[in-house]
C-alpha cells in the first residue's frame, strides 16, 4: 500500500519533505565525491608514474562490477530504463561501485568525466526512499529523476539546469510539469548541502558579449552547426568503439586492460598528453582566460571516447564541456567573435547536441555565464541539437519526436 495514502501530508508537503531528503542525500554524496576527486587529481599530477597502473586499475574495476555489480554496469542507461519501465529498486551498491570506479579512473589517468558518478549516486540513494516508503510506480519514477537532478546540480553548481536536464534527458512529456517541483527543490537543496560541506565548483568568465544583431546571431548559428557535428562525432565514436570492443574482446576484464595500455602508450609518446588525461580542467579554464591548441578538442574527444568505450567509469559531460569550449575558442578568430564568448556557447552547445538536452544546456550557460548569453546560447544549442543526430551519449534515451518533423 502506498505509504502516503494514510498520512496527513498534502501532495505538496509530501514532495517538499521527499525533496529535502533527496537533496541532503545527493548533496552529501556529491560533496564527498568532489573532495575525493580533487585529491586523486592532485596525486596523479604529483606522481606521473601512476599512469602505468591504469590497465591493472581498469581490470580491477571491471572485476568488481562483474563480481558485485550485477545489473549496475549500465550506469545512467539503467536509470533511464527504470524511469520508463520500473522493475526493481536501483541497487544501492551502484553508489560505492561508481564512486570507486570513477576515482580510480581519474587517479590513474583515464580521460573521463564526473557527472555520471554524481547522477548515479543521487538516483541510487534516492531510490532507497522509494523502497523504504513503499511508494507507487509514478512516485518512484519522480523520486529517481529528482535524485538524478540533485546529483547533476550539486556537481556543477547549476540547480535550475540540473532540474531541467533530468526531466529533458528522460523525455517525460506529460509528466514534466508534475516532476518539476521535486526536481527543482531536490536540485537546489543538494547544491546548498554540497556547498555547506565544502564542495567547490569551477567558475568561468565569458567576457564581453557582442551586441545583439543579425550578424552575431548568424555567426553563432553557423558555429552551432559545427558544434552539433562534433557532438555527433563524439557520440558515434563512443558507440562505435564500444561495439568494436564487444565484438572483438568478449571478456569484459580485458577491455580496460587493452584500453588502458593504449592510453599509457599515448601518454608516453604524445607531446602535451597530460592536457587530455583526467578531467582536463586547466585546459578548459584556458579556453576562457588563455590560449588553447587547435588540436585540443579533437584529442580530448578521441581519448574520452576510447576511455569510456573500453570500460573506464566517470561520465561524458565535463569532457564535452572541454571539447565545446576549446573548439569555440579555436573557431572564434575565424568568425571575428571574442574567444571566451564563443567558448561559452560551445561549452553548452556541444553538450546540447550530444545529450539531446538543448533546454537544459541553455540554462547551464545562463547559470554559469549570466543572463546576457541567453539568446546566443539558446540559438547555438538549438542548432547543435538539430544537426547532432537522433542518437546521443545515452543509448537508452528515447526521443519522443523526430528533431526535424515537418
Amino acid at each position: 500500500m502506498d505509504y502516503f495514502k494514510n498520512t496527513f501530508f498534502t501532495p505538496a508537503l509530501k514532495w517538499v519533505a521527499l525533496s529535502c531528503l533527496i537533496g541532503v542525500l545527493a548533496g552529501s554524496a556529491s560533496a564527498a565525491f568532489l573532495c575525493a576527486l580533487d585529491a586523486v587529481t592532485q596525486w596523479r599530477g604529483q606522481y606521473r608514474w601512476l599512469i602505468w597502473l591504469l590497465p591493472a586499475a581498469g581490470m580491477l574495476v571491471a572485476w568488481l562490477y562483474r563480481r558485485y555489480g550485477a545489473g549496475s554496469d549500465a550506469g545512467i542507461n539503467l536509470l533511464l530504463k527504470e524511469t520508463r519501465v520500473p522493475q526493481q529498486t536501483v541497487p544501492l551498491r551502484l553508489a560505492p561501485l561508481v564512486l570507486f570506479g570513477t576515482l580510480t579512473s581519474h587517479l590513474f589517468g583515464a580521460s573521463v568525466g564526473r557527472e555520471g558518478t554524481a547522477v548515479q549516486m543521487g538516483a541510487a540513494l534516492s531510490d532507497q526512499l522509494s523502497k523504504l516508503l513503499r511508494v507507487n510506480h509514478h512516485t518512484r519514477t519522480v523520486i529517481v529523476i529528482a535524485g538524478m537532478a540533485a546529483g547533476f546540480a550539486s556537481l556543477f553548481g547549476t540547480p535550475v539546469a540540473g532540474a531541467v536536464w533530468a526531466i529533458e534527458v528522460v523525455a517525460l512529456s506529460g509528466m514534466a510539469a508534475g516532476a518539476l517541483l521535486p526536481c527543482l527543490l531536490s536540485a537546489v537543496i543538494a547544491n546548498v548541502v554540497a556547498l555547506m560541506l565544502g564542495a567547490h565548483h569551477v567558475h568561468y568568465a565569458a567576457g564581453a558579449m557582442p551586441a545583439l544583431g543579425w550578424m552575431p546571431l548568424l555567426l553563432v548559428a553557423a558555429s552551432g552547426v559545427v558544434f552539433g557535428l562534433v557532438a555527433r562525432g563524439f557520440c558515434g565514436a563512443i558507440h562505435g568503439l564500444a561495439a568494436l570492443f564487444r565484438r572483438h574482446v568478449a571478456n569484459s576484464l580485458l577491455r580496460p586492460l587493452i584500453g588502458g595500455a593504449a592510453i599509457v602508450m599515448f601518454a608516453m609518446t604524445v607531446t602535451n598528453a597530460d592536457r587530455y588525461l583526467g578531467l582536463g580542467l586547466p585546459v578548459l579554464q584556458a579556453a576562457f582566460s588563455g590560449q588553447v591548441l587547435p588540436q585540443d578538442f579533437l584529442a580530448k574527444l578521441g581519448l574520452t571516447a576510447w576511455s569510456i568505450a573500453s570500460g573506464f567509469k566517470g561520465g561524458e559531460v565535463t569532457p564535452l564541456f572541454y571539447v565545446g569550449a576549446t573548439l569555440g575558442h579555436v573557431l572564434a578568430p575565424l568568425l571575428h567573435l571574442p574567444p571566451p564568448f564563443l567558448a561559452a556557447v560551445g561549452l553548452a552547445a556541444v553538450f546540447a547536441g550530444a545529450a539531446n538536452t538543448p533546454l537544459a544546456s541553455t540554462v547551464i550557460a545562463i547559470e554559469l555565464f549570466g543572463i546576457d548569453i541567453g539568446v546566443y546560447a539558446a540559438l547555438g544549442c538549438a542548432a547543435s541539437y538539430l544537426v547532432s543526430g537522433r542518437h546521443g551519449i545515452y543509448a537508452a534515451q528515447r526521443l519522443l519526436y523526430p528533431k526535424l518533423k515537418v
